[in-house]
């Protein structure tokens, strides 16, 4: 018999979870080597999970730090944004993409989506470009790149940064290269739904030594010295700071679960693409419901798996996860649009419509996805889905 996946808010009605962080006996130990050490920050763990990482996204500097939004932040005060500055995001993504901006004392500027794949769509960043505009935040939504040729053709007609927001997107190719290396910088996320966890945490990939060596010291309260220079040379009080910096480190703990969990990641969205591919057979002839998921999935991380329910399938996408919740399966909506919160209402900006981010909220459903999911729980989804659109 299958082992029974636990629900994270310990609910026994649940049968398929949305998603189940992947944490297995080696990363124990990982956390528990780790502990043994006397250094637990800014150590050699950190320094061995940068070079993995930065090894593995094809780019030349990784820096760790405490999470995404940080990543964002200090990528986005590396070129320079502040006040009076102007940054297009996609209107659908998560509020950190917009609150990293506000950190800055910038303002989000909303452009639309693409109606078939979710990512910010060419056409609505050239609209949004103003005077103001400093830069360009595109986030490869579910896994799927951007059109990252076509949005660096775009920066550079307009002599604007890039700044990529890959927290769905770890393992995801564009024409051979990985999503990050397109703009200044990439921003990866370690939360725990991600496709690699360390419970919280986060990672700057760049190809530029100065942007590498100003987000070091940002990330440490713009101290200009690590702990193990500072104890090795000298005095260990007497260092200086670059700039006003933040506590936005990455300590040994996590980057050793980090470093650990890397050696087996594309093993994991092997096994994430392979339940997207059964999705994908078993959901295509249903009447009612589109797919975003491309068949072709070797160069996406398949993060999520979303589905459009549109208006001949029977019922609306709020009743169908009424009714999914019902059966004991629990699903999510990615995201709400950012123009629908009552907080971003005197705070963020649009030059031009937000017709599909519109649209596509009232139809799309992530269903459960996560490297260890069950064909038992797979086929559960779908009869399930079967039988409420009879």
């Amino acid at each position: 018999m299958k082992k029974k996946h636990i629900d994270a808010f310990e609910n026994d009605s649940i049968k398929v979870p949305f998603v189940v962080p992947n944490i297995e006996p080696s990363d124990r130990i990982a956390i528990e080597t780790s502990l043994k050490s006397n250094l637990l920050t800014d150590g050699p763990s950190l320094r061995k999970f940068e070079k993995a990482f930065a090894k593995f996204t094809g780019s030349k500097f990784a820096i760790g730090v405490s999470n995404a939004t940080s990543a964002l932040h200090l990528s986005l005060k590396s070129i320079g944004v502040g006040k009076g500055d102007e940054v297009i995001i996609p209107n659908i993504t998560f509020v950190a993409t917009a609150n990293a901006v506000l950190y800055t004392g910038a303002t989000p500027v909303l452009a639309d989506v693409n109606y078939d794949d979710l990512n910010i769509s060419s056409k609505s960043i050239k609209e949004n470009i103003t005077k103001k505009t400093k830069a360009i935040l595109p986030v490869h939504f579910a896994g799927k790149s951007c059109n990252m040729p076509q949005i660096k053709k775009i920066a550079n007609n307009y002599n604007l940064e890039i700044i990529e927001d890959c927290a769905h997107a770890l393992g995801t190719k564009h024409n051979k290269t990985h999503v990050g290396n397109f703009g200044k910088t990439g921003c990866f996320s370690f939360y725990p739904t991600k496709n690699l966890t360390t419970f919280e945490g986060g990672m700057v990939i760049t190809n530029s030594k100065q942007t590498a060596l100003q987000i070091q010291n940002l990330r440490n309260h713009g101290i200009t010295k690590s702990l193990k220079e500072r104890f090795s040379k000298g005095y260990p009080w007497d260092f200086d700071m670059s700039e006003l910096g933040y506590n936005y480190r990455l300590d040994e703990i996590r980057s050793s679960l980090g470093l650990n969990q890397l050696k087996r990641l594309e093993k994991m969205n092997k096994s994430r693409q392979k339940a997207c591919t059964y999705y994908n057979t078993h959901l295509k002839d249903i009447i009612g419901i589109e797919l975003f998921v491309d068949p072709k999935l070797n160069n996406n991380s398949c993060h999520l798996y979303v589905i459009k329910i549109l208006k001949n399938f029977g019922m609306d996408r709020n009743t169908l996860f009424k009714h999914l919740l019902k059966k004991g399966i629990r699903t999510s909506v990615h995201y709400k649009p950012l123009n629908k919160f009552n907080f971003y209402k005197n705070k963020i900006k649009k030059h031009s419509t937000l017709i599909n981010s519109e649209k596509l909220y009232s139809e799309i459903l992530s269903l459960p996805l996560f490297p260890q999911i069950s064909k038992h729980e797979l086929n559960l989804v779908i009869d399930t889905i079967k039988k409420l659109q009879k």
